[in-house]
């Protein structure tokens, strides 16, 4: 029986030395994390390039409207001297796209930290997120799922605004793909509740 502390909770068992190495082998996923955070300064730092480019072509640059139209993929039928309604859609798409990918790293990033590795101790913190305080492996799954399925949504949104510049082949396999996220999500989210159902603790 484990002696408890003054704080009142039980001592932690004294684990032999196999155990522990196994156990501290957790901090190996570290580098991962930091990697992680890395690539979403290389997003960041795409983001804010891509609105400059957006900003001064709005203003007329012609070689920041080429640049915009080369990164999302857009070919007009005639060759463009202006902005217009599907380049400042397909461009503000693709931003909401960078910001949806950098909420899945952060979530990958804290998530996964504090569920593997180890405790942020960030309670009582008012910017700690809602969703941390109740997190685990399977909660993870399904927010990273959903998460998924929304980045999935948009560029699925943006083939179609552009689906003149795609073969029909690709759109029906951007829209199989699609459903398939779905599919998945809800496979995992309906498993998570019936591992939580009341009935399966009795």
């Amino acid at each position: 029986m484990d002696t408890p502390t003054p704080s009142g909770k039980p001592a932690a068992a004294k684990m032999n030395p196999l155990a522990t190495f196994i156990f501290a082998s957790r901090w190996l996923q570290v580098p991962l994390y930091l990697g992680l955070i890395l690539a979403q300064g290389v997003y960041v730092w795409h983001f804010l390039l891509e609105l400059l480019h957006l900003v001064e072509a709005a203003f007329g640059s012609q070689t920041a409207l080429q640049a915009l139209v080369t990164s999302i993929g857009y070919k007009p039928d005639a060759p463009l001297t202006s902005l217009n309604e599907t380049v400042i859609m397909l461009v503000v798409l693709a931003l909401i796209d960078v910001v949806m990918i950098s909420n899945l790293l952060i979530m990958v990033i804290i998530g996964g930290y504090e569920t593997f590795v180890s405790r942020l101790n960030i309670e009582g913190h008012p910017d700690q997120p809602e969703w941390l305080s109740h997190v685990d492996a399977t909660v993870l799954k399904v927010k990273l799922g959903l998460s998924i399925i929304g980045i999935s949504s948009i560029h699925l949104l943006k083939t179609f605004i552009n689906a003149a510049n795609y073969d029909s082949k690709v759109l029906i396999a951007q829209t199989a793909i699609h459903i398939a996220f779905l599919l998945s999500a809800l496979a995992i989210a309906y498993t998570d509740r019936l591992l939580r159902s009341p009935a399966r603790s009795h």
